[in-house]
């Protein structure tokens, strides 16, 4: 979905809106699954990375400006427990019992008239 919005910045309100959101790489050159006894299972991704291109615009009561943008999201890593129970039909379901995320590099790139 579209993100729009106002932010306060020094002198005034900043109105955001980016569209167009759109990820265009996704990386996964580690990733496990394991089985975790009495528990489910356990999924690990190391050293991700993922692309995102999108189309922005911000508007103050000084100037606006419009352009389209890349961010590239890299040393993703991503801890994940699910647990397996049965259901009360008999049948395994799945759940998110925690998960834990970090990113360790966010380089943006802004492309625009001004």
């Amino acid at each position: 979905p579209d993100l729009s919005g106002y932010e306060k910045y020094g002198l005034g309100n900043v109105k955001y809106n980016i569209s167009r959101i759109h990820v265009t790489a996704v990386e996964f050159p580690s990733a496990s699954i394991s089985l975790i006894p009495g528990t489910g299972i356990k999924l690990v991704i190391g050293n991700a990375s993922l692309t995102v291109d999108m189309n922005w615009n911000i508007r103050t009561w000084m100037f606006k400006d419009t352009g389209r943008s890349t961010v590239y999201i890299s040393k993703v890593f991503v801890t994940a427990i699910f647990s397996t129970p049965l259901d009360n039909t008999g049948h395994t379901s799945i759940s998110l019992t925690s998960c834990r995320t970090t990113s360790g590099d966010i380089d943006i790139k802004l492309n625009g008239k001004s």
